[in-house]
C-alpha cells in the first residue's frame, strides 16, 4: 500500500462532504480524475470504503476504520508541515555554543539578546568552558560550533580565526606598577604574580610570551573573581586578556596595557567539517561573526 497526502486528503473530504462533485472541488479536481483517485486508493487498500448511490455516499465500516487512521495521518502532516515551516523561519529549533568563560561573561550576553529579540522561538544551550572541553563539545556532537583559543584542523573539524585579545596588567591603585605609561616583561619580574590555572588559555599564551622567564607565583586560582580578590588585597599583580576586564573594574584597581611581544591571545571558531548548520544555529553563527569583539586597541583603563 503506497498512499499520498493527496489520497488521505481525497478521502476524508469525501468522507466529510458525502457528495463526489463538492469533495472533487475542494480538491481542485475534476469529478473524473476525483472518482479515479478515490477508486485507486480502495484497489489499493484491498477494500471498499464507501457504498455509493444515486443520492449518498457513505463510508463502510472498513471505511471508517480506515478514516482514524487517516485522521491521525493527517495531524502528523501538518504537525510535521508546520515543524519544517517554523524551522525554515526561525520561528523554532534549537542552537548549542560552547565558548570560553570570559567570552560568555562579557561578550555572548548581547550578541544573545538581540538573537532572542529577533528569534524568540529558539531554544538556547550554551556551555562556559575552557577551550579543550569547548573543542570536544563540538567533536562530539555536543555543541554546534564553539569559541575557543585553540586553532584546531582535522579532518572532522575546522577552526576559523575570529579575533584577537590583548593583555593588560592589573594591579592596586597604589602598586608600583600602578604610574607607568607602559609595562614591560622586565617590569613583571621583580613582583608576586597571581596566575590562574595552567589548563587555562590565560596561562598558557602568558607562559607561551615569557618563555624562558618565569614570574614569581604566588598562588594558581581557577576563577577570575578571584584572581580580582588576590589583587585588591594587593597579594599580587596579575595579565588577563582584554575581554575579562570588566571583572576588574574597580576603584582600586589600575588596568595597563602590556607591552610584551607574542602576548596576545587568539580565538577562533570551531565546527565540524562534514555536517551542515541547522537553519537556527546557522543563523545564530552568522551574529556571532557579525559582532565580533572590536581590538580594544592601546586605550587606558583607569578606574
Amino acid at each position: 500500500m503506497n498512499l499520498s497526502s493527496r489520497d488521505i486528503a481525497a478521502f476524508l473530504a469525501l468522507a466529510e462532504l458525502h457528495n463526489f462533485t463538492r469533495a472533487a472541488s475542494r480538491c481542485h479536481l475534476s469529478q473524473p480524475a476525483f472518482s479515479a483517485l478515490i477508486k485507486a486508493l480502495e484497489d489499493s487498500v484491498g477494500l471498499r470504503l464507501f457504498d455509493r448511490s444515486t443520492r449518498h455516499v457513505v463510508l463502510t465500516r472498513e471505511g471508517e476504520r480506515f478514516m482514524q487512521s487517516a485522521l491521525r495521518i493527517q495531524a502528523e502532516l501538518q504537525a510535521c508541515e508546520k515543524a519544517m515551516r517554523d524551522t525554515a523561519q526561525l520561528a523554532q529549533g534549537h542552537v548549542s555554543v560552547a565558548l570560553l568563560p570570559s567570552l560568555a561573561a562579557g561578550w555572548l550576553p548581547g550578541v544573545l539578546r538581540s538573537f532572542v529579540t529577533q528569534h524568540p522561538g529558539i531554544e538556547l544551550e550554551i556551555m562556559d568552558v575552557l577551550s579543550e572541553p569547548c573543542i570536544e563539545a563540538v567533536a562530539q556532537g555536543h555543541a554546534d560550533f564553539a569559541l575557543a583559543a585553540m586553532r584546531v584542523d582535522t579532518p572532522e573539524l575546522q577552526a576559523e580565526y575570529f579575533c584577537s585579545d590583548d593583555f593588560y596588567l592589573v594591579c592596586r591603585k597604589d602598586h608600583a606598577l600602578a604610574g607607568q605609561a607602559q609595562i614591560a616583561m622586565a617590569d613583571l619580574l621583580p613582583y608576586r604574580f597571581i596566575h590562574l590555572a595552567r589548563h587555562s588559555s590565560v596561562r598558557q599564551y602568558l607562559e607561551a610570551a615569557l618563555f624562558p622567564q618565569t614570574l614569581r607565583t604566588f598562588v594558581e586560582v581557577e576563577q577570575l573573581a578571584t584572581v580580582k580578590g588576590l589583587v585588591e588585597a594587593n597579594l599580587g599583580i596579575s595579565a588577563v586578556p582584554a575581554m575579562t576586564l570588566f571583572h576588574f573594574e574597580h576603584p582600586d584597581l589600575r588596568i595597563l596595557p602590556l607591552h610584551i611581544a607574542g602576548l596576545k591571545r587568539e580565538i577562533y571558531l570551531v565546527r565540524r567539517r562534514a555536517t551542515s548548520l541547522s537553519v537556527a544555529a546557522q543563523a545564530l553563527y552568522q551574529q556571532v561573526l557579525d559582532a565580533r569583539p572590536v581590538a580594544p586597541g592601546n586605550r587606558q583603563h583607569q578606574a
